[in-house]
């Protein structure tokens, strides 16, 4: 990545893309925070409600790395994000203990 913007956009690009589609009977809602750098998507159960809502995946920028603080999907955002092109030093799993 060249900068914190073309870093900010991928990453935002990557997240927001855990919001499409779906198969639950549930909305599902992609936020995204440029100017705190923080993108997560939520899972919002329709009523009556089978299961909580959850966070799907919640990333954020800190000093240049992307820092995924929660990811409960089987295709992981960090396989994403490296296949995007952020070298995978530069980016830190906190949810599994990194």
């Amino acid at each position: 990545m060249d900068s914190i913007t073309e870093l900010t956009a991928t990453v935002q690009r990557e997240v927001e893309a855990y919001g499409q589609g779906g198969s639950w009977k549930a909305i599902i809602y992609p936020v995204s925070d440029t100017v705190r750098q923080t993108f997560t998507v939520l899972h919002i159960p329709d009523y009556p409600r089978p299961f909580p809502a959850a966070i799907v995946v919640a990333a954020r920028i800190v000093d240049g790395c992307v820092v995924i603080d929660e990811d409960i999907t089987d295709r992981p955002l960090v396989n994403a994000l490296i296949e995007a092109g952020i070298p995978r030093e530069k980016i830190i799993c906190t949810y599994v203990g990194e």
